[in-house]
């Protein structure tokens, strides 16, 4: 499958979990796509909005999740606070470690 495909192409407010690099196993959120093989990163901790990290999407994994509050953020001002985004990080985290727990 080619990275260029839309259904997989991530989306700004997308949380996506980093594959390779210093950061793998972590996750972040999609604050910016850069065309055509590339996206910015953000955590809101250790990747400040301010300081993001430009990613190759080969070597990060979309979740179905976006984070709404994040994208509509983004789409309004074009940018977000870092609160923000560490809050959304957490409740999705928190959404899924209740998942396994089940």
């Amino acid at each position: 499958m080619d990275v260029t495909d839309g259904e997989r192409r991530p989306q700004p407010g997308q949380i996506v979990r980093v594959l390779r690099g210093r950061e793998a196993g972590r996750y972040a959120i999609v604050i910016r796509v850069e065309e055509p093989h590339f996206v910015h990163l953000a955590d809101g901790d250790k990747r400040k909005f301010g300081r993001s990290k430009r990613k190759n999407v080969k070597h990060i994994q979309p979740t179905k999740h976006i984070a709404r509050e994040v994208a509509e953020d983004l789409e309004q001002d074009g940018r977000v606070t870092n609160a923000k985004l560490r809050y959304a990080l957490n409740q999705y985290l928190l959404k899924q470690e209740s998942k396994k727990g089940e």
